[in-house]
């Protein structure tokens, strides 16, 4: 299992996935430059197809399949924004796509999975539903499953939002992403490792949701029980292979209360003028926490989606 991506991987994902996917702008902030005192440079998924990096992955798995079974479709359990990256992939390769979503999902999500085409089973909001469901799904379809992140073709596909920083931008001294289940943070530390060596990486996570923190302290994976926190998009636990990636590359993982990732998500919203969700403004949130240490500093963010349910804003 731990036979990590190469360079030579995540070229080829690369190559696979750019006429599907968008190559995100580069944005700065003299604003934020002098907050922080580091030379930032958000690459901005929340522009991405679906609002979210996630559809890096998912097409990178999508197109990764054999032709047989591509025929038969793809299948994954998801309330967010795996559920609709997958589902925009399908529909773009032609193919079938399974989703099972708890009732509980946001409505906002419901409607933008069924929008791609997707066939939608709704089911119980328990884990075991969603897998129980799933498991029917894909043995009456013959449908692949494509995880949101236990899958090194989508790490793959995720690393493809750094390499394509530091193709535009350079050499950085340090690259910020926010960990959930780990597969945008793992493809960074790639994507880093391979394209620029000297970068060092640093996760951003709630202190509400800290089970990779923990994780990666103790080298052991916890898993994530009950988090409580507005970052949405992370209250995932770490699988084997992002917990291996994180444990083997990562420099540091910070984690932030709530009013921190508020606080630099509204920023966002005021100074760049960017929606950001709250997921996204984690590792901002982390760099102001600790500014002093990454004084005079370029540093790049991954800014990992835009989908925010607006009458539901936090201020």
């Amino acid at each position: 299992m731990n036979h990590l991506p190469t360079k030579e991987d995540i070229i080829s994902a690369h190559e696979r996935i750019k006429t599907y996917i968008h190559n995100t702008p580069v944005l700065t902030s003299e604003t934020l430059n002098k907050l922080t005192g580091t030379d930032l440079f958000f690459k901005c998924e929340n522009f991405q197809k679906v609002g979210a990096f996630k559809f890096r992955g998912a097409s990178n798995a999508v197109l990764s399949l054999p032709k047989k079974a591509l025929e038969k479709g793809v299948a994954t359990h998801s309330s967010g924004n795996h559920a609709a990256a997958l589902s925009l992939a399908a529909q773009m390769n032609n193919i079938p796509a399974y989703i099972v979503m708890p009732e509980n999902a946001p409505e906002i999500k419901k409607q933008a999975v069924a929008g791609y085409g997707a066939q939608i089973t709704f089911c119980e909001p328990t884990q075991e539903a969603r897998e129980e469901t799933l498991g029917k799904i894909v043995e009456e379809t013959g449908a692949t499953f494509i995880p949101p992140y236990d899958s090194y073709k989508i790490i793959e596909g995720q690393a493809t939002a750094a390499k394509e920083l530091i193709e535009s931008h350079g050499h950085f001294d340090l690259i910020m992403a926010p960990v959930g289940g780990g597969g945008l943070l793992s493809g960074t530390l790639l994507a880093a490792n391979y394209f620029s060596d000297e970068t060092l990486v640093i996760g951003g996570e709630p202190q509400n949701a800290d089970d990779a923190y923990r994780s990666w302290i103790d080298g052991v994976i916890y898993p994530s029980i009950k988090p409580d926190t507005i970052a949405d998009g992370l209250r995932t636990s770490l699988c084997s292979r992002t917990f291996y990636v994180i444990s083997k590359f990562v420099s540091e993982i910070i984690t932030v209360e709530e009013n921190e990732i508020i606080e630099a998500m509204r920023l966002v919203w005021e100074r760049m003028k960017l929606i950001i969700e709250p997921s996204s403004a984690v590792p901002l949130a982390a760099l102001i926490k600790r500014k002093e240490k990454f004084a005079g500093k370029k540093v790049g963010i991954i800014v990992s989606g835009g989908n925010v349910d607006l009458a539901k804003l936090p201020w």
